[in-house]
């Protein structure tokens, strides 16, 4: 099969106006995020709507592609990039721009999802563990998700979903893996396309969650599973916290 990746980047973030273009200990955001998966895919780009984006990954020798301003999402940034490149491939890789410790393992975790035709879309969860606690478990900007015995995604909730019934809230962890979801997905090529075109549903509406309006229009969602950790840069605050995360896990990015 063949897998292209595109990186959406757009400049004006609510939280964090040109976060990808922050410095992370040397580099930009969004050079830290190409760098991280070049490797991975048969072609990569990324997917701006601003040209100091694209000014910026020229810089680096990355491939850029301009979208529009208009784009809701990432979901439409890569459809529109994808309809302006002309790609002729399986799947589309969607890696957020904001994402710096993206690994190549769990890329390869997204795509082996692939191995099931049945697959109509990818995404990653990483186990919640017991020495999260209550109060990570319980954070409702850290969506939950429930799946099926075949790895297939039955719901995403900013809820604790499951309940656990008749069991002290501080024991849930230790008596249920629960998912967290990583915002990274991947797509095939003819259903990124229909993706673009629904409508959307009562469930999003409520949890304010994309990819429940996938799964009310009935397509299946497969969920690769990682043990690796991330820090995704949403605001300034977070910024600091990925330097100091970059230290603790040996990445030396002032050379």
């Amino acid at each position: 099969m063949k897998f292209v990746g595109i990186i959406p980047a757009r400049y004006a973030s609510t939280r964090f106006p040109a976060k990808v273009l922050a410095m992370l200990n040397g580099k930009t955001v969004i050079q830290r995020v190409y760098e991280q998966v070049k490797d991975c895919f048969d072609e990569l780009y990324i997917a701006t709507d601003d040209s100091r984006i694209a000014d910026a990954v020229a810089s680096f020798g990355g491939k850029c592609v301009m979208t529009s301003e208009n784009c809701k999402n990432g979901t439409e940034r890569c459809y529109e990039a994808c309809c302006k490149l002309a790609l002729d491939c399986d799947v589309v890789v969607n890696v957020q721009g904001d994402e710096p410790f993206i690994r190549r393992k769990q890329i390869e975790a997204l795509m082996s999802c692939f191995s099931d035709e049945k697959t109509d879309i990818a995404t990653l969860v990483k186990p919640f563990e017991v020495v999260d606690g209550w109060e990570k478990l319980s954070n409702p900007n850290s969506p939950k998700v429930v799946v099926d015995d075949k790895k297939f995604a039955m719901y995403f909730s900013r809820s604790v979903v499951p309940y656990l019934r008749g069991v002290p809230q501080e024991e849930w962890l230790a008596r249920h893996t629960y998912y967290k979801h990583l915002g990274v997905y991947a797509y095939r090529l003819s259903v990124l396309k229909e993706l673009t075109t629904l409508e959307q549903t009562p469930m999003e509406k409520a949890e304010s969650l994309e990819q429940l309006r996938w799964l009310e229009n009935g397509y299946k969602i497969k969920v690769g599973i990682t043990d690796i950790e991330t820090i995704g840069i949403d605001t300034p605050e977070d910024l600091e916290r990925a330097k100091e995360f970059a230290a603790s896990i040996g990445l030396n990015w002032d050379e």
